[in-house]
């Protein structure tokens, strides 16, 4: 046995172990667009950045950068959507609810799933104590049940972070599904304190504009076509079994012009294979999952 450091949430199984049912309609290949909408802190805090910046100025480039996502990219995200009649998941700070309720007015309209994303992307939760995380998701929770009429089913922590306790903090919360686990093209049932159980969904690291666009430097087409590749081999592999593909987007960065044309190409494609995949939201994966478990 090895004297590092584990954990006992799942254990290992191989994508040769395939799920014993297929998703609706006999299809294998199930796909959800992830919609990221982000608020940040003005001047302080953690972000995404187009340049650096001295750590004494003022950041009003990265801020407004960032900004320009909620004033018109998530927006003309929404146009293209509308166009393919895709679904999507929004993965929302709750904080978005305060400052530009209108964008979620317009996710709301389209019947779009709302995913907890804690209250902005300018903190992490897995820096914080036990007392300071349940905090941190029962006010996004909250706030987010406020808005919506009832409490989001899904959790991606901002930044991906987590604690080691943070599956359990979310089933205690009432959560049924997480996101911040990317080992598997499955859902994988996750052990949580007391006996319970939280469902790990897969979520993409690949198929992600932040780090296609933003740290590898791919190009607007290469992404799209990433996105029309990635869909193309899951559709094939899912032969041997059903599997899952995400789709993260932030509107800051896809939903500028040049980038949203090639995206056009992306979701065209994506829709063409409506009748061979199903193209729902996370949620609907995750509550399918559960009720054939």
């Amino acid at each position: 046995m090895s004297d590092h450091p584990m954990h006992d949430r799942f254990p290992y199984s191989s994508i040769r172990n395939a799920i014993p049912r297929d998703w609706p309609g006999g299809r294998r290949l199930a796909i959800y667009i992830a919609v990221n909408i982000e608020h940040f802190w003005f001047g302080s805090g953690l972000g995404a950045e187009l340049v650096p910046q001295p750590p004494a100025a003022l950041d009003v480039l990265n801020y407004t950068w960032r900004d320009y996502g909620n004033r018109v990219g998530a927006f003309r995200l929404i146009d293209m959507l509308d166009e393919f009649r895709l679904p999507s998941s929004v993965l929302v700070n709750s904080s978005i609810y305060d400052y530009c309720p209108d964008l979620m007015d317009a996710f709301r309209a389209r019947g779009d799933e709302v995913v907890g994303h804690g209250r902005t992307n300018s903190e992490r939760q897995g820096a914080l104590d036990e007392a300071q995380e349940r905090r941190l998701i029962d006010e996004a929770t909250a706030r987010i049940a406020m808005a919506e009429g009832k409490p989001p089913k899904g959790w991606l922590g901002p930044w991906i972070s987590q604690s080691s306790l943070t599956p359990d903090l979310l089933a205690e919360a009432g959560y049924s599904y997480c996101l911040d686990w990317c080992m598997d093209d499955r859902p994988v049932w996750m052990r949580t304190r007391g006996g319970g159980r939280i469902l790990s969904m897969p979520y993409p690291q690949e198929i992600n504009d932040i780090p296609a666009l933003a740290v590898r430097k791919h190009t607007a087409a290469e992404f799209a076509t990433m996105i029309i590749d990635n869909a193309d081999e899951m559709l094939a592999q899912s032969a041997t079994g059903p599997i899952v593909m995400g789709i993260a987007l932030h509107p800051y960065l896809v939903g500028q012009p040049f980038r949203l044309k090639h995206l056009r190409r992306a979701f065209a494609h994506l829709a063409s294979l409506r009748d061979r995949a199903w193209i729902v939201t996370a949620g609907e994966i995750a509550d399918h999952f559960v009720a054939q478990s």
